[in-house]
């Protein structure tokens, strides 16, 4: 067995593929949380009534929920970024193809 498995059982060298996946989990949360405060924005702005204050605070809401998922989406891309530039991402895709792959690990 090559890559970051020997003997079927994990070593140090899986540290990068499991960090990856690891980050991109966190970011995939953080946009799906950043998604549904700009529904909830959306709704409160709909559901204001024109009231000064209840717009306002809807307005607030939709700000800050655009302004985490421009952050997500460029974290994203500094990941992949820094994926693409390790040559990190081509072994993840390969390993992702087939799953017996995935015990042969990185080469």
């Amino acid at each position: 067995m090559g890559g970051c498995f020997q003997d079927g059982v994990a070593t140090l060298s899986c540290i990068p593929a499991i960090f990856s996946n690891v980050v991109k989990g966190f970011l995939l949360f953080a946009g799906t949380i950043a998604v549904i405060f700009i529904i909830y924005g959306g709704i409160r702005f709909i559901t204001s009534g024109g009231d000064p204050k209840n717009v306002a605070g809807a307005r607030q809401i939709l700000t800050y929920a655009i302004a985490g998922l421009i952050i997500v989406l460029l974290s994203f891309a500094i990941v992949y970024l820094i994926g693409y530039l390790t040559n990190s991402t081509s072994c993840l895709e390969t390993i992702s193809k087939s799953p017996g792959d995935f015990l042969k690990g990185c080469q």
